[in-house]
């Protein structure tokens, strides 16, 4: 049997949750996942279609919002964030947003159709004193009835657990990378400390949200890699988002060659096939593609996507725009 009918193959097999995230054996390798990616095109989306029918309704896809609740002067330097405080990108700093306005963007959000609201602080690490504002915006944001996620850096064990009380169901924290070029884009911290936290939102019961960032100067090799890292986490995310770089003047990765869109579709597919059970999101960077590459990444597996005028910082294609192209595929919000 080859490679890819035991990818395949296994991908089959009910899906089974151990109690904690951490890669405790690797399940697929780099060469298995390299293998997926040299398919030929068709080839490839008909398997990520054959696994996304098997799970989902191909037909639908999940809305989430992202608010930015405090922006810049974060001390990392990842090199594709205009909100790093060690890149002069036009992002002013800000203090945490009150309670009032988050509630009011996410009463929008849920008239617009988003059913997920996302919270975005831009933290190495956030305080306790963090936290308890944060738990008060999850807590007003679940009346409304809709699910709340956060990504606010690396936390502390009581942290997440704390989180998790107040009712917050997904925490999102990217792997960003490959673990073998992560030093290139990041040295403040260690592609480790991401897995350390991922433990902890798992242990404390919530949902993790975890993807990464395509066309950052990676190799397909590399693409593979992080795809890896992912796919072996177990359990594998109930979230995936997969990001095309967006490049801000400032940043160090502005200027950088714009990853091939079929590339980045063949990314998607593969993310699919390997993580049959979680929603793929088609993440930041939709601005730029057009409405048949959007097209193509929903073939291939993508079901959710974030939904707005905005993601964190950059543009985001506007809700009518969006609401016209699901009109054109036929695709239903959830």
């Amino acid at each position: 049997m080859s490679t890819i009918n035991i990818i395949q193959f296994e991908n089959q097999l009910p899906y089974q949750q151990s109690p904690c995230t951490s890669i405790k054996e690797i399940k697929y390798t780099v060469e298995q996942i390299l293998e997926l990616f040299e398919l030929p095109f068709a080839d490839l989306l008909f398997k990520a279609q054959q696994v996304h029918r098997q799970y989902f309704n191909p037909n639908e896809v999940q809305r989430s919002t992202l608010l930015s609740i405090k922006t810049g002067g974060c001390p990392e330097n990842c090199s594709y964030c205009p909100q790093s405080a060690h890149y002069e990108a036009g992002v002013k700093a800000t203090k945490m947003m009150e309670l009032d306005q988050v509630v009011e963007a996410a009463k929008a959000a849920k008239a617009a159709g988003a059913t997920r609201f996302c919270m975005g602080a831009a933290f190495r690490a956030p305080k306790d004193s963090d936290i308890e504002k944060v738990n008060a915006m999850v807590k007003a944001v679940k009346d409304l009835g809709m699910e709340t996620c956060a990504t606010l850096g690396l936390l502390k064990e009581h942290q997440a657990h704390s989180l998790k009380e107040a009712g917050l169901d997904y925490y999102n924290h990217n792997l960003d990378t490959a673990p073998e070029y992560y030093k290139e884009i990041i040295s403040t911290r260690l592609f480790e400390d991401r897995l350390e936290t991922l433990e902890y939102v798992r242990d404390a019961g919530m949902k993790v949200c975890c993807g990464g960032i395509i066309g950052m100067g990676e190799t397909r090799e590399q693409r593979a890699g992080l795809l890896s890292s992912l796919a072996n986490l177990d359990p594998q995310p109930e979230s995936v988002p997969i990001n095309s770089l967006v490049q801000v003047e400032g940043t160090p990765l502005h200027g950088q060659d714009k990853i091939d869109e079929l590339e980045f579709v063949r990314t998607i597919a593969c993310a699919r096939i390997l993580m049959p059970q979680s929603r793929v999101r088609l993440s930041a960077g939709r601005q730029t593609m057009s409405e048949t590459t959007q097209a193509l990444c929903f073939l291939a597996g993508a079901n959710s996507i974030f939904y707005g005028e905005k993601l964190l910082t950059t543009g985001n294609p506007e809700a009518e725009k969006d609401e016209n192209l699901f009109a054109k595929l036929g695709i239903i919000n959830i």
